[in-house]
């Protein structure tokens, strides 16, 4: 927004600095960013700028790292691996938090506070502490070191980003709805899937998608419960940082901050469709 004619000299000092500070802070966040992407480009195997590259020569650029990510079978086993425990964990994240949201929005529910604290426990407790709670549970059932202890520790940590962002949803439900859905004479299944689900969709959408990228993105309770065959793309890339300096690391980080930007404008999309259903402009 631009300054009236009538701000005083405080005011457009203020105008000024305020901009100067959010620039700073922006440059100081995706700062490490400006690195990583031109560096994946790097025709040689080195993690600084050669000189071709500050030049602008074209001879120091090249896609070889981003074809050895794509061609390597370890890699490519690692994608896989990440890609079917985050759709796992983020569809049971998804069910059981939005169950939870539901029960946690009635005016009926006990002890709501105690609940929502345990519920979203995962994101305060130190992660560290969380998976070697995790790992001395699962080693109880033999569920370390399989692909559904790594997808039920992913969906423990996933479930709290799709609780509050239901929740929040459901905070400016119109309850009335239900009630008139009823006296028109639907069972509670047709309600919700004909009257809440579609109003909580945005919300519900947002957490899955937060969910994926917890999963996704996640290395320390991977580190304590999966094995060999349950390899992450994260764990993959902290391998290769302690067993293998290799610049095909970039090309992954690089491939990962994509990914990351994309579902953060689509979870932005949501929040303003959501805001616009309830009425909120923005």
């Amino acid at each position: 927004m631009a300054l009236p004619e009538c701000a005083t000299t405080g005011e457009k000092v203020w105008y000024v600095v305020f901009r100067v500070i959010c620039a700073a802070i922006f440059l100081f966040l995706i700062g490490p960013l400006l690195i990583i992407i031109p560096l994946s480009f790097n025709a040689e195997p080195y993690f600084t700028f050669t000189p071709e590259m500050l030049s602008f020569d074209p001879a120091g650029y090249s896609l070889r790292w981003y074809e050895d990510f794509f061609t390597s079978d370890s890699w490519q086993a690692a994608v896989k691996n990440s890609v079917i425990v985050a759709i796992a964990s983020t569809l049971l994240a998804t069910v059981l938090g939005t169950i939870a949201a539901l029960g946690l929005s009635s005016r009926y529910m006990p002890y709501k506070d105690v609940i929502m604290a345990i519920l979203i426990s995962p994101m305060i407790v130190p992660l560290i502490i969380s998976a070697a709670a995790m790992f001395f549970f699962f080693s109880r059932f033999q569920l370390t070191q399989t692909y559904v202890g790594v997808i039920l520790a992913h969906t423990a940590l996933g479930i709290p980003f799709v609780v509050i962002t239901v929740t929040a949803t459901l905070s400016g439900f119109d309850h009335s709805l239900t009630r008139a859905s009823a006296s028109l004479g639907a069972n509670p299944v047709q309600t919700f899937f004909k009257v809440v689900l579609p109003l909580v969709t945005p919300g519900v959408i947002s957490g899955a998608l937060f969910a994926f990228i917890t999963s996704f993105d996640e290395v320390v309770v991977v580190l304590f419960i999966a094995g060999p065959e349950q390899t992450t793309l994260p764990i993959q890339m902290w391998s290769g940082i302690r067993e293998e300096i290799s610049p095909t690391i970039l090309a992954a980080a690089t491939l990962l901050v994509v990914l990351s930007i994309a579902l953060l404008t689509t979870l932005e999309f949501l929040r303003r469709r959501s805001a616009r259903m309830r009425g909120i402009e923005e």
